[in-house]
């Protein structure tokens, strides 16, 4: 089994978030459309709690804009292919912590089926493969009871906690090539790898 994380591994904000600063006049124009650009401007400017906003919309209302990663799609059809099993595992509240109410798992569920993820032409993934946890607990507690033999996760600090399900080999998924970690098999930069490290699985 492999498990994959959903936001900023599937699920690349690079582009909403840029937009939604710029419609909100959060930014200048100047600053690169990525979101760890907007975020560190917007913190180094005191506006931590605009960024909180400003997330949690392009999560919810904002989500249908994003796109997934490069390759992303691609690695799904071809553990479908191989017969390779594979679940999303994401720790995702149910509303945002701030700004107006959204079902954010709602608006995660609606992405994965316009990207085709539920079509049985196109990717074919059951629905009760998707899990969306409230907290990191449960999320590491979901990884442990299917039973992942591999988890890829964009987030370090994550894939590094001590409570982390032993025996997993765990996969940092990093573009930016900026992440650090002492406990991961392996650290790629884009789905393209990863796709072909799915040959070991042929």
């Amino acid at each position: 089994m492999i498990g994959v994380d959903f936001d900023n591994t599937i699920v690349c904000y690079d582009r909403v978030i840029h937009e939604l600063a710029l419609e909100r006049q959060l930014i200048p124009s100047t600053v690169p459309a990525s979101k760890s650009a907007v975020r560190n401007y917007l913190r180094a400017c005191g506006m931590e709690d605009d960024w909180t906003e400003l997330q949690g919309h392009a999560y919810g209302e904002g989500l249908k804009r994003a796109e997934p990663f490069p390759g992303a799609l691609g690695f799904f059809k071809r553990c479908r292919d191989l017969a390779v099993p594979v679940s999303v595992i994401s720790h995702k509240t149910t509303v945002p912590f701030r700004g107006p109410a959204c079902d954010l798992r709602n608006a995660a569920q609606h992405w994965l089926e316009c990207q085709g993820f539920y079509d049985a032409a196109r990717i074919g993934m059951s629905r009760d493969r998707v899990f969306f946890e409230p907290t990191k607990a449960a999320k590491l507690e979901r990884i442990a009871s299917l039973e992942c033999k591999y988890f890829i996760d964009d987030l370090p600090e994550f894939l590094d906690e001590p409570s982390f399900p032993p025996g997993v080999s765990k996969i940092l998924f990093d573009p930016a090539g900026s992440g650090i970690s002492e406990t991961c098999s392996r650290s790629v930069r884009s789905w393209d790898e990863l796709y072909e490290w799915l040959r070991s699985f042929e």
